[in-house]
């Protein structure tokens, strides 16, 4: 009957120790992400006139090789005409 009771125990001991550590795991990620956005919004610097999101991609070569992101950082030098030349219709795979 002790025998029992102790495997209970441990057994609850094990998953309460892996659901504290999913937790953390969980946890440091969302602080990576955070201080990775918080580093990538420092090194956009002065000249960032906008940051775009959405699959774009610039016109495909003659060997068909393109320029394809999902984050684009556009200075305000080239925000004018930044749509008409990065834009989903280029991508090749879409």
């Amino acid at each position: 009957m002790n025998l029992i009771f102790i495997k209970i125990i441990i057994e609850t001991i094990l998953k309460q120790s892996l659901i504290k550590l999913i937790n953390y795991i969980n946890r440091m990620k969302t602080l990576i992400i955070l201080a990775s956005l918080i580093l990538l919004t420092n090194c956009t610097g002065g000249s960032i006139a906008k940051v775009k999101f959405g699959k774009r991609c610039t016109v495909a070569d003659t060997k068909q090789l393109q320029e394809s992101s999902y984050v684009w950082f556009v200075s305000s030098n080239a925000l004018s005409n930044f749509d008409k030349r990065i834009n989903k219709k280029n991508c090749l795979d879409s």
